[in-house]
């Protein structure tokens, strides 16, 4: 009945199989005259979503998960992870060749300084690192008495001979009725930015910024529709995109060459030489150009200076046009999800689902909205103890059957044209225990104060990130993930700068849209976590001395009743639940069949105390 197109459950290769595969690889860097390598798990934009193309710590080390690194040594190598896939690691990686080391605290810099002898020649490839990685690497290089060397060609394409070739996927346009703003006001927007930042051009090295200034689309990456590409704004003068010709249908070339010069990305080095050769100074966005950029610009005589990419604060805030198609993706998803969590309720019990089942439906809903173009991300579907695996996938190996007494969480979203969607669920399957109740309802209460938080303009995510942890705390518990993330417009559902965290520093603006997911993980035993995604929108607030933010939620979908502890509920936070479900019934209501009906009435009914 249910299938999956978007997402897959296979095993990735892993482990003691692998293990070929690194001493293929360090025969090339000794051909080479290098002691040691850096294998990042990135492209050369520092994408979360790679191409196969660029998948070279998973080929080599087995580890896929979206952030890592390992360093390779003539005796030693480790894998680096942070703390959501410790668990993940141990199982792919094979522990006899590889250790695993965290990727934070301390940093691999540090394993790098006791490691490395004098003498030692580190390669790194300049282009899948930021200058700023490359500067800590060189730093511990220096330490012990080291040397990095930045390579021309990249060890690990030496030896993997089946490696996939780059994506070619078509370019779309994301024309006005989608955007609500055209190219040409897009661009007169970013030239103010490059004046106050007082340069001649600006780089722009991260995709979506690409995506959003030419109103274009792709599917370069898995789950968020990136057509890979470069651009270079000057100060004056047209723009020149870089991108794979093979990519452009005649009207995609068209719709860009109306405001930019065409080129392949191959040109984008010479280019930034000529500029370089005439003294320019020009801007690179930190977080996604590689370090390779800035030597190039270095080495010809011009000035690169790094910082935040003006576009991205601008793209954070949503017009009108993609505010309201957001609005209309979210009542649409609602469907979707509503139909999903009636079927659930009815199949569930019977202990007869299992995650897979949970995800293949899921995905089914939506497809049958007519507009689903992708997941925004493999959907997290995490019963029992697996729903503690915060960053949890499962595969046909780790595929764990619904049991009555198990909590199931269900983490997903979706790519419409008009809109990106997240959304999380935890549903009691069968009854739940009073500790259960209790956690969900400590994770509802912060859910429910970051809904309707009320905060002066200027305001930053970490000011309000407390707000989602204070019923949490109050029991001796917390969740390690931020509260929140920035959301694109059909777009990454990962999007910067904002986000409510407590390494939020980003003044939330109206017509952004973040998440808001506060959590709760019993190790082993289960995973509790609510999120709808919230718009900042402008409140009033009688006698306030300066402009005063609010949210609105954008996501629709029944809250589990059965979780709940009323006995913990203020009134004020009862009212809010009673509000929410009843606006997802009304919006709901009308766009399903009889029985869901039945279902949603129930499932949406009020509550008293």
């Amino acid at each position: 009945m249910f299938e999956a197109r978007f997402q897959t459950f296979e095993e990735p290769e892993s482990g003691v199989a692998l293990t070929a595969r690194l001493a293929a690889f360090r025969e090339e860097l000794a051909r080479r005259k290098l002691t040691g390598f850096v294998i990042p798990r990135a492209d050369a934009q520092q994408n979360e979503y790679v191409p196969p193309s660029e998948e070279r710590l998973a080929w080599l080390t087995g580890f896929t998960g979206s952030a890592g690194l390992a360093i390779v040594l003539t005796q030693q190598a480790a894998v680096f992870v942070d703390g959501r896939y410790t668990l993940q690691a141990a199982k792919q990686v094979d522990r006899n060749a590889w250790g695993i080391e965290p990727l934070v605290e301390p940093p691999p810099e540090r394993w790098l300084e006791k490691h490395l002898i004098p003498g030692d020649r580190l390669g790194f490839d300049p282009w899948l690192h930021t200058s700023a990685a490359a500067e800590r690497l060189a730093a511990a290089c220096a330490k012990a008495g080291a040397e990095l060397i930045a390579v021309d060609t990249n060890p690990v394409d030496a030896v993997w001979t089946e490696r996939p070739p780059p994506p070619v996927a078509p370019v779309t346009i994301h024309g006005t009725p989608f955007s609500g703003e055209a190219e040409a006001e897009k661009l007169r927007r970013i030239r103010l930015e490059i004046i106050k930042l007082g340069v001649d051009a600006l780089v722009l090295s991260d995709s979506h910024a690409v995506a959003w200034t030419f109103n274009i689309r792709g599917a370069d990456v898995s789950h968020t529709p990136l057509p890979l590409s470069y651009a270079l704004v000057p100060k004056d003068g047209r723009p020149t995109v870089f991108i794979d010709h093979r990519k452009l249908s005649n009207s995609a070339r068209d719709h860009l060459e109306q405001s930019a010069d065409v080129e392949e990305p191959d040109a984008l080095a010479p280019k930034l030489a000529e500029l370089a050769q005439r003294s320019a100074t020009i801007a690179l966005d930190s977080a996604t150009a590689a370090d390779a950029l800035s030597r190039l610009i270095g080495a010809q005589g011009g000035k690169a200076v790094r910082g935040n990419d003006p576009v991205s604060l601008l793209k954070a805030v949503k017009n009108s046009t993609e505010i309201e198609g957001t609005r209309a993706a979210h009542r649409r998803d609602a469907v979707a999800l509503t139909r999903f969590l009636a079927w659930l309720d009815r199949e569930a019990p019977s202990g007869a689902l299992t995650e897979i089942d949970t995800v293949e439906a899921l995905e089914t809903f939506r497809r049958d909205t007519g507009a689903l173009k992708d997941v925004s991300f493999p959907t997290i579907a995490g019963a029992g103890p697996n729903g503690a695996i915060v960053h949890y996938r499962v595969t046909r190996k780790t595929n764990r059957r619904i049991s009555p007494g198990d909590l199931l969480l269900v983490d997903s979203g979706a790519q419409y044209e008009d809109g990106t969607t997240d959304v999380t669920r935890t549903i009691a399957i069968g009854e739940p225990t009073a500790e259960m109740r209790d956690r969900f309802t400590r994770v509802l209460r912060g859910h429910i104060a970051i809904a309707r938080a009320v905060f002066p303009d200027g305001t930053t995510g970490a000011q309000i990130d407390p707000l989602a942890r204070q019923f949490l705390w109050q029991a001796g518990v917390d969740f390690e993930h931020g509260t929140g993330h920035g959301v694109g417009s059909y777009l990454s559902v990962h999007e910067g700068p904002a986000r409510i965290s407590k390494l939020g520093t980003t003044p939330l603006k109206r017509g952004m849209i973040l998440s808001n997911e506060p959590g709760y993980y019993k190790t082993d035993a289960y995973g509790i976590r609510i999120e709808n995604l919230e718009l900042v929108v402008g409140t009033d607030i009688a006698g306030a001395e300066k402009p005063v933010n609010a949210f609105e939620t954008l996501t629709l979908a029944p809250i589990d009743r059965r979780l709940i502890d009323l006995n913990m509920l203020s009134g004020e936070e009862l009212s809010w639940l009673n509000e929410y479900h009843a606006r997802v019934r009304h919006a709901v209501r009308p766009h399903v069949d009889e029985p869901t009906k039945v279902w949603l009435d129930a499932a949406t009914a009020p509550l008293s105390l």
